[in-house]
């Protein structure tokens, strides 16, 4: 029992919310003897007579009796026989302009050591059918530049549309969306929502100084549910988020970028869930409700007419398997995916975007332009010969290959080094003075790598540069 509980617990008293006593827990689930009349209805907070800091979410029933409910807090607050009252409602958040700045949990409690948040708006973090209804959803048709080369070359970001930046450990999956976040709301003008889902306690406090030191903290709305909390409230801090994301779009009115750090833990903490109930679990042991959990989360992000929510996720892929069933499931739902290879970290070459398996469908003429999708179609090319070239040069050396491959190879590795990008939130730490590029100066000097201009120029010398005329080569 932790010290705030060692003071002799409070009488119980019947109210007409009663529902009966803890009969037992297994991790994050409590189950409950329903010893009166009430029951409540699945999602509704209950908390205990004894203890009402104690919080608890009404999840399944097992028969009239048997209820089992979520732990959404410590679980060295409860202890057998406590009695279970229903607070009436659901799990809120409050919302408004005053969520701008601060650090939250899935309450939307301060845990940045500030005050309390000033507003007395709440809302629900469960989205009902009726808050849609005379919505008009729009489809995204604009190109929304990230100043990150490699992104905004061979996969545009659409205003309004869903990213995800897809990759195993250490890739750098989280540093390329914080300087996303960074370029997009410092040169914007809407506001952006941060949900860091079963990350590192670590992480959370460098964005929290990175967004303050880059003065767009007073911007940003940031729900953490870190690794150390349970699962339960690992998954429904995607809620709370999206719940904050909603309000911005439909009440404020204002454009939303909305980032998540990571759907994968979210998808995860759903399946420990699953396996703590007895689930019987899908074919490759996640939970079943997999599909419909993420299609729910997602199809809460669209732009409406007045106000366009756009998305970054990264999308932690467990052993560097693509087959995973999370990271499967998440595909679909986006408008562009970002892949983070290994082997270009090893490489050296940062972001280790790798061009051949990223997709955007922005990368059309309709989207970017003729000049900017032939630019694209061609490097890719020519970088699919390289892959092929490489091999060969590997045993038998450049000086073998036929003039035009020579040309190909070349140029392919000025093309990969001219990717690479210093970030400005890295700064500190590669010092690297950080650039952000616009994508017609990234698609003009991909023109010119493509047409020779810059031939006789070493492919080292691309590496790291901002744009071929500010670094003199052109």
């Amino acid at each position: 029992m932790s010290k705030q509980h060692q003071h002799k617990p409070k009488s119980p008293e019947t109210t007409d919310r009663t529902i009966g006593q803890i009969r037992g827990v297994l991790g994050q689930i409590v189950h409950i003897h329903c010893t009166e009349s009430y029951r409540p209805a699945l999602r509704e907070l209950l908390s205990t007579t004894e203890y009402p800091e104690v919080r608890l979410e009404a999840y399944a029933y097992d028969g009239p009796h048997t209820l089992y409910c979520l732990l959404l807090t410590d679980v060295d607050q409860i202890e057998r026989g406590l009695h279970v009252v229903s607070t009436g409602t659901q799990i809120t958040i409050p919302v408004g302009q005053a969520a701008l700045g601060r650090v939250m949990d899935l309450y939307g409690e301060a845990i940045d050591g500030g005050s309390p948040l000033t507003t007395d708006e709440t809302r629900t973090v469960y989205r009902s059918q009726t808050m849609t209804q005379g919505m008009r959803v729009v489809r995204p048709a604009e190109v929304l530049d990230t100043g990150i080369k490699a992104i905004d070359f061979f996969t545009p970001l659409l205003r309004g549309g869903k990213m995800a930046l897809v990759g195993g450990a250490g890739v750098g999956k989280t540093t390329l969306q914080e300087e996303i976040l960074r370029n997009v709301v410092y040169g914007g003008s809407g506001v952006s929502v941060f949900a860091g889902i079963g990350e590192r306690i670590r992480e959370g406090h460098d964005l929290w100084s990175s967004l303050k030191e880059h003065n767009v903290l007073d911007r940003t709305a940031l729900i953490f549910g870190h690794i150390n909390k349970n699962a339960a409230v690992r998954t429904l801090t995607a809620a709370s988020a999206a719940t904050l994301v909603e309000y911005f779009r439909d009440e404020a009115k204002q454009d939303v970028l909305f980032f998540v750090d990571n759907v994968f833990r979210f998808l995860q903490a759903g399946s420990e869930l699953s396996t703590l109930l007895s689930e019987l679990p899908s074919e490759f042991g996640y939970q079943p409700t997999l599909q419909s959990e993420i299609a729910q989360f997602e199809n809460r992000l669209y732009s409406t007419e007045d106000a366009f929510v756009t998305s970054v996720q990264t999308v932690y892929v467990p052993a560097d398997e693509f087959g995973n069933p999370a990271v499967a499931a998440t595909m679909p739902h986006m408008d562009a995916v970002v892949v983070l290879s290994r082997e270009m970290t090893h490489d050296g070459r940062y972001p280790a975007i790798d061009p051949f398996t990223s997709t955007s469908s922005a990368l059309n003429p309709a989207m970017v332009g003729s000049g900017h999708y032939l630019a694209a179609t061609t490097a890719v090319e020519m970088l699919q010969q390289y892959k092929q070239l490489v091999r060969i040069v590997s045993i038998v050396g450049e000086e073998e290959l036929s003039i035009e491959n020579q040309k190909r190879y070349s140029r392919a590795q000025k093309l990969l080094n001219y990717m690479t990008q210093s970030f400005i939130s890295t700064a500190v730490e590669t010092g690297r003075e950080g650039v952000k590029v616009t994508r017609a100066t990234v698609v003009a000097d991909v023109q010119a790598i493509l047409g020779g201009v810059v031939d006789r120029v070493p492919a080292d010398e691309f590496l790291y540069i901002s744009d071929l005329k500010t670094a003199g080569l052109i």
